[in-house]
């Protein structure tokens, strides 16, 4: 016997022996934050020192702004294409069914080996940060617990996973509006710290170092910090109002996150000197002279490295956790489509995607053992491999949308049936595809200029190229698949 609800024209329909269906759970709260938490970590409390060293802080708060205005066109693209077809699949079903479907194989797998691969990186790092306070525990029993943590707060159901995501998320923007209002008190002498004003933004060769090659050398860095924003696509499947829910998460989650990252690479620039040697060595192992611990040691905050070293900790679960929940929604959908095994298709009481979930968490653990065993080779090509499928997501979803667009319009449908359309098409999709190729294309450029070619370099940084490559060319051959006809494109939304 089957039972049927209809839910803002979408059908989800439910088994009464095997449930093969995700379930509609997710608020706009939770939307919002699962983009937010997903983007928001390690790239700012860390990485940003470095991209003001390298550019200064003008340089840095360009590249940030270029990289802005990409996500937002590949944002409202995809809210155009989710709100009216809010299936978990996202881009890659979109590919597949606008494109051609050997493009959307690649695109779903490389997107979902991209999720395991970070959850990998999370559990490595969530060790280093453990050192700060217990240095003597062994590294892996502290990514063993929080493995266990993230696993379980997935499989009991989607709303177990937005719940503990909105709240990881709360803690970092908690910050940084903390670390944005400390600054500015600073910054006109209301606070302790610093009385040099904007001085730091002009001194030197600041505020642009390096000219126009600099920004173009930390936009690479800068583009991977802003990625995660895309998990909001993946969640429409689960949300309880697609059709309103996803446009009005998609647009908070936008002049929001632009906001914190603007407003923060400028406080820093002000406060702490690009020629700063500090700023080169904030990482997870040195907490301590993080941009953001920096200011508010400045600030005579004492307690100052150890709340960073917690905040910084709740970034790479949130990551982790975030990881897992997308990871293990693209290969039930890859399973759904016949893409992917059938039995990843097995879905729990919660509307958990078990099987998926299981696997996703085992292959995320294999790559994590990589970095114990030898001298971490492996797991490094495993992560410089993981390194450009983002952008080759992002890719997919600007390209997609135009083909999107130009098969409604041929298949004479109603520009007002869009419940959001997206703005400046299409010279929105067009800049975003031509700021991928560039971030992309460019993420290890200096290999190709230096006296002699860098060919390790370039296969460790491209190695994600070829397998995308080999994905896409594996199910043209054997399925034989063909570019999608504007007439046959598929605009069904069950």
């Amino acid at each position: 016997m089957q039972n049927t609800v209809r839910k803002s024209d979408v059908v989800i329909q439910t088994s009464g022996t095997e449930k093969e269906h995700l379930e509609r759970k997710l608020k706009t709260r939770h939307l919002t934050m699962i983009a937010i938490g997903g983007t928001i970590g390690t790239g700012l409390f860390l990485a940003s020192g470095t991209t003001i060293h390298d550019a200064g802080p003008g340089g840095a708060l360009a590249a940030y702004l270029i990289a802005g205005i990409m996500v937002y066109f590949l944002m409202t693209s995809l809210a155009e294409m989710a709100s009216y077809i809010p299936i978990t699949g996202s881009f890659s079903t979109y590919t597949a069914r606008f494109v051609d479907p050997a493009l959307g194989f690649a695109v779903g797998w490389n997107y979902w080996y991209n999720n395991a691969i970070i959850l990998a990186l999370e559990l490595s790092a969530s060790a280093l940060i453990m050192k700060y306070w217990l240095p003597d525990v062994p590294g892996i029993v502290w990514s063993a617990i929080f493995l266990a943590l993230i696993f379980g707060l997935n499989v009991l159901s989607v709303k177990g996973y937005g719940e503990s995501e909105f709240w990881f998320s709360i803690i970092k923007v908690a910050t940084i509006i903390i670390f944005i209002a400390v600054g500015v008190l600073m910054i006109f002498g209301i606070m302790n710290g610093h009385t040099g004003g904007f001085d730091n933004f002009t001194k030197g060769e600041a505020p642009f170092k390096g000219g126009l090659l600099s920004i173009f050398s930390v936009f690479m860095v800068v583009g991977f910090a802003f990625q995660g924003t895309e998990m909001v696509g993946v969640a429409a499947g689960e949300s309880e109002n697609p059709e309103k829910n996803i446009p009005k998460a998609i647009k908070q989650i936008f002049w929001r996150i632009l906001l914190f990252y603007v407003l923060a690479i400028f406080i820093i620039g002000c406060l702490i000197s690009y020629k700063d040697p500090n700023l080169l060595s904030g990482d997870l192992e040195n907490i301590a002279v993080s941009p953001f611990t920096l200011v508010f040691k400045h600030a005579g905050l004492a307690f100052a490295a150890a709340a960073m070293n917690a905040v910084i900790l709740t970034s790479v679960l949130s990551a982790g956790n975030s990881s897992l929940y997308v990871g293990s929604r693209v290969l039930w959908t890859l399973a759904e489509e016949g893409k992917a095994p059938a039995f990843l298709k097995k879905v729990n009481k919660g509307g958990v995607p078990v099987s998926a979930l299981i696997l996703t968490t085992l292959v995320g653990m294999l790559c994590f053992l990589t970095s114990l065993f030898g001298d971490g080779t492996v797991y490094s090509w495993l992560l410089n491999a993981a390194g450009l499928a983002g952008y080759l997501s992002w890719l997919s979803i600007s390209v997609t949308h135009i083909r999107f667009r130009k098969a409604f319009k041929a298949q004479g449908k109603d520009f007002n049936e869009l419940p959001y359309v997206a703005k400046w098409f299409p010279l929105g999709p067009i800049l975003a595809t031509v700021l991928c190729l560039v971030a992309m294309l460019g993420t290890n450029y200096g290999a190709f200029i230096g006296v002699k070619v860098d060919w390790y370099g370039i296969a460790v940084s491209y190695i994600g190229l070829p397998l995308f490559i080999m994905g896409y060319l594996s199910y043209k051959i054997t399925k034989k698949s063909k570019m999608v006809p504007l007439q046959e494109a598929d605009f069904s939304r069950e």
